[in-house]
């Protein structure tokens, strides 16, 4: 495939409280790496990958923002014009669940485009300590409107399929991206009925 069958550029962030792993989900996925003594993001980081779905190829432009307090002056600009956004959360650490509700207030408040595609991503499911149910995340998804997948940045479980069910959901959602290529195809069955995520993603 030549550099000039890109179906469309799209810009997603990751948002969630410090040390979910936001940072380890987006290594994992572009390098295919985990660090396990990753140092918390100053500000923002950045990274470009493109991914093929549905046959479909997009370039994702991901961005990756701290989670403290102290670096969230950039935040209009973090957000404007993102087609797409992962939620992450840990599911050993309820508190972290619970901040989620304050990150989609955020995101509402500075998001620039009404149809944004939201993904849940309950991260570290590789540990035992569990104090957030599959169930409570499952809840929270539908509640929002959002996608759900449970992942691993550690072991890989779940990570490429949350980035891959995102960009399908943006590419079937008019509106949100532009382009000028014509007829390309979209195959209607999608990353839940038959593809290798079933029984993980859920709307």
């Amino acid at each position: 495939m030549e550099e000039g069958d890109i179906l469309t550029t799209l810009k997603i962030l990751i948002i969630g409280e410090s040390g979910v792993g936001k940072s380890s989900l987006l290594l994992r996925f572009c390098e295919d790496t985990f660090d396990p003594d990753q140092s918390a993001t100053i500000g923002v980081d950045f990274k470009v990958r493109t991914l093929i779905v549905d046959g479909n190829k997009a370039k994702l432009a991901i961005w990756d923002t701290a989670g403290q307090e102290r670096f969230r002056t950039l935040t209009p600009s973090y957000y404007r014009g993102a087609q797409g956004c992962i939620l992450v959360y840990d599911i050993t650490n309820r508190q972290s669940f619970l901040k989620l509700e304050n990150w989609l207030t955020e995101l509402e408040t500075y998001s620039t485009k009404h149809e944004i595609v939201k993904m849940l991503v309950g991260n570290k499911i590789d540990k035992e300590k569990r104090e957030v149910s599959r169930e409570d995340g499952l809840t929270f998804a539908r509640k929002h409107h959002m996608l759900f997948i449970e992942a691993s940045a550690k072991t890989k479980e779940g990570v490429q399929c949350a980035f891959e069910e995102l960009v399908e959901k943006i590419i079937q959602t008019p509106g949100l991206w532009e382009t000028d290529h014509r007829g390309f195809s979209l195959s209607q069955g999608g990353g839940n009925a038959n593809g290798m995520c079933a029984g993980y993603c859920s709307l």
